[in-house]
């Protein structure tokens, strides 16, 4: 058996479809385009089979893979069909038998389930986890997306709200969030919420409803952060999370300071100088990876999200 290969929005396609794989890999290094498609899909799921709406929730290092793959082939009493995510794949490349065990069952589906491996972005790929990837009949890797595909994700979430679009309205959603995957999903939440089933919305409307992204108080709470002042970063973070921006916007302008410092990409060259003045590569690397990890459990559900920003701030601010 050969695993299909489908994008992002082909895997869309076809669950609207009522169109569900047997087992699904999921993997790749964008996690809010991740969190996004397995939102789609619980939504899917329970529109498709009401007898089982609510995905079931496994992790690797909580359940053995004979467990996953009882609830694979054998459902329950009362839902034939259930929905199946398995969190922290690569977790399993510590045994190459359960990497086995679990591609041999998984090529045997039962039941009309359908299982969803999730495989947290890595800095080399895993070669081990082969097998599995190989054993699922569908396969989708979540990148980066860009604007066209920004504004191709939003226009069907909207009709499938049934909100009218008003010309130039989702070119204004992704403008807002100056193309940032996670803050955009996290806004076309927001708009989604505010127009209502059947409703309209218009640029007007998204200038009155969003508040910009990477407004003027971001700039102040990274300088805070860059100085090393945790107390003044803390309250601003704060300041932040009270007007409204969203949380994925924030970790992504830290992560981009961070970043910045270590030699990439950076909005504010200034800010992630003055970052890199003050704390040692070393120390740099050291919150880089604080960073991922945080945003990794806030994502895969393992942490409160206001929690999680405010400890990166700290981290980050050199408060250790």
């Amino acid at each position: 058996m050969r695993s299909r290969r489908l994008a992002p929005d082909q895997l869309l396609d076809a669950i609207e479809r009522g169109e569900f794989p047997a087992a699904l890999y999921l993997e790749g290094p964008d996690e809010g385009v991740k969190a996004a498609l397995l939102a789609e899909i619980r939504r899917a799921w329970a529109r498709a089979v009401p007898d089982a709406p609510l995905a079931r929730v496994f992790r690797v290092g909580e359940i053995g893979v004979d467990e996953v793959l009882a609830a694979y082939h054998g459902g329950s009493l009362f839902a034939q069909r259930e929905l199946l995510f398995l969190f922290e794949v690569e977790d399993l490349t510590r045994s190459e038998k359960r990497i086995t065990a679990l591609a041999e069952g998984v090529l045997r589906p039962t039941g009309g389930a359908c299982l969803v491996l999730i495989e947290s972005e890595g800095e080399t790929p895993r070669k081990s986890l082969e097998p599995l990837r190989g054993a699922c009949s569908v396969r989708c890797e979540a990148t980066a997306p860009g604007r066209s595909q920004l504004m191709a994700w939003g226009a069907r979430r909207m009709r499938r709200e049934r909100i009218t679009l008003a010309p130039a309205t989702m070119e204004a959603v992704v403008d807002a969030c100056e193309g940032d995957a996670v803050a955009f999903f996290d806004e076309l939440e927001k708009l989604a919420a505010w127009a209502g089933p059947e409703g309209r919305l218009a640029p007007s409307d998204v200038a009155a409803i969003l508040r910009p992204v990477v407004g003027a108080d971001i700039p102040a709470y990274l300088a805070a952060v860059a100085a090393g002042d945790a107390t003044a970063a803390g309250q601003r973070l704060g300041r932040l999370l009270a007007a409204g921006v969203s949380e994925g916007a924030i970790l992504f302008a830290l992560a981009n300071l961070v970043g910045g410092a270590l030699g990439g990409w950076a909005r504010d060259r200034g800010l992630s100088q003055a970052l890199r003045a003050r704390l040692a590569p070393r120390a740099l690397a050291h919150a880089l990876d604080a960073l991922y990890r945080a945003e990794a459990a806030w994502k895969g559900g393992r942490a409160d999200a206001v929690a999680v920003l405010e400890q990166a701030t700290r981290v980050v601010s050199g408060a250790f």
